[in-house]
């Protein structure tokens, strides 16, 4: 096993990269959003937003849901009448939940998530999850987390929600056998690859939290170690490590180097051989390099600028700079938890500039200094940015788009293409 940890093992940098911290006007989405994918994730839990009807019009655009569709989460509108303090808002609270699960008798979760409003208000939905819970128990689980902007930004709302789980996550049974546990909300069919790879390297048993069904949450403790699907889940880490399981530190599983290096790292806990990784992952990173060689000749040497939004932009500037040698200008990211992305750091090229936090003008004046060829930020900045003649990428794309594992490497590598692709096909 030795010879397979030296391998891949990562080397430190002679340089480290130069960071920049910043506090200012931020330009980012909240935390609601990642309503848009745990709904989906969850197959029987309800979201139930406690918000205006802002928040309302926000998760709809972002879902693209149609008036007809009958998704699992929805808005109980905080109105006028509320504000002003001439209804009970926990007993049209309790009438909004009974209503969802008088109609959704399938549902054996529900989210109480706050907003912006309800957290002016202070209106304290952990204690309200908490009479419910008891009301409705234990045909229904009731839990709440804050997805407000005022709290938390872009991804944050999933790490507030999974760390919501943990506290209910079932205990070990006595002497359990080692477990992994994959943390973070990855598309079925990605869950699904992972999970073959897994079985085929011999590391088990495998959970994923969150679990596509609420009866089916993982147990955790002594005996669980964990990797992370996504660098935006540091209280949900902090919460799996008060509940005694150990992270397994790792690049993430991005591109075809991240994925291996994210599969190393649980192989060497679990002392699989060398020649046995070798067999389990050729194909698949074979796959990858033929899916990323597609789009590498249109990328390479491009420069390209992080706006702070999903903190996904630490992985992502190291997939673009090593697997498509793309010259990352600025890597902005909304925080850097500098123990979760110690293998990151160390694969960025040694003059890479980053910026942890935001001033928006600030970095709008160095993005249009240097002029790179693609900038990756926000819905708010993208057309503005476009407008002045920049090529933009939504990075809220990256977390609607299954990216991780091997056979989404090109999918990825598309999501960078495509702007690039357009502008060209405009001038010409």
């Amino acid at each position: 096993m030795n010879s397979l940890a030296a391998e891949l093992s990562v080397p430190a940098p002679a340089t480290a990269p130069k960071l920049i911290r910043e506090r200012g006007q931020r330009e980012v989405f909240c935390g609601l959003t990642g309503i848009v994918w745990l709904h989906r994730k969850i197959q029987d839990a309800f979201f139930l937003v406690v918000g205006s009807r802002t928040c309302a019009h926000l998760i709809q655009s972002a879902a693209g849901v149609m008036i007809f569709a009958e998704p699992r989460f929805a808005t109980a509108i905080i109105e006028e009448r509320d504000l002003a303090g001439l209804a009970d808002l926990n007993a049209e609270l309790d009438k909004a939940v009974a209503q969802v699960l008088e109609q959704r008798p399938d549902i054996k979760l529900l989210f109480l998530v706050g907003s912006c409003p309800s957290e002016v208000i202070k209106l304290d939905l952990s204690r309200a999850a908490l009479r419910l819970g008891q009301k409705f128990s234990p045909a229904v689980r009731i839990l709440a987390y804050s997805g407000s902007g005022i709290e938390t930004t872009f991804t944050q709302g999933e790490d507030a929600c999974l760390t919501a789980l943990v506290p209910g996550l079932p205990q070990e049974p006595p002497h359990p056998a080692r477990s992994l546990l994959v943390v973070g909300a990855l598309p079925d069919v990605v869950e699904d690859q992972f999970r073959r790879l897994f079985d085929q390297l011999g590391i088990g048993p495998v959970h994923f939290l969150p679990a596509r069904k609420a009866g089916d949450m993982p147990a955790v403790g002594p005996n669980a170690s964990f990797l992370l699907a996504q660098p935006f889940l540091a209280d949900t880490a902090r919460a799996l490590e008060n509940r005694g399981a150990t992270h397994i530190p790792a690049p993430f599983p991005l591109g075809a180097e991240g994925t291996t290096q994210w599969l190393a790292a649980a192989a060497k806990l679990w002392n699989v051989d060398k020649a046995r990784f070798e067999m389990a992952t050729v194909a698949g990173r074979e796959r990858a390099q033929r899916a990323l060689s597609r789009y590498r000749d249109r990328l390479v040497g491009k420069r390209i600028f992080f706006f702070p939004d999903s903190q996904l932009e630490v992985p992502l500037a190291r997939f673009v700079s090593r697997e498509l040698q793309m010259e990352p200008v600025e890597i902005g990211t909304p925080y850097l938890h500098q123990q979760h992305l110690a293998a990151e750091l160390a694969l960025l090229p040694p003059d890479a500039l980053i910026s942890e936090g935001q001033h928006v003008e600030n970095q709008l004046d160095r993005c249009r200094a240097a002029a790179p060829d693609l900038v990756v930020c926000g819905l708010g900045l993208a057309n503005p940015l476009e407008a002045e003649g920049l090529t933009t990428k939504w990075s809220i794309e990256l977390l609607f788009t299954p990216v991780h594992g091997y056979d989404q490497a090109g999918d990825l590598a598309e999501l960078f293409a495509r702007p690039l692709l357009r502008k060209s096909l405009l001038v010409a």
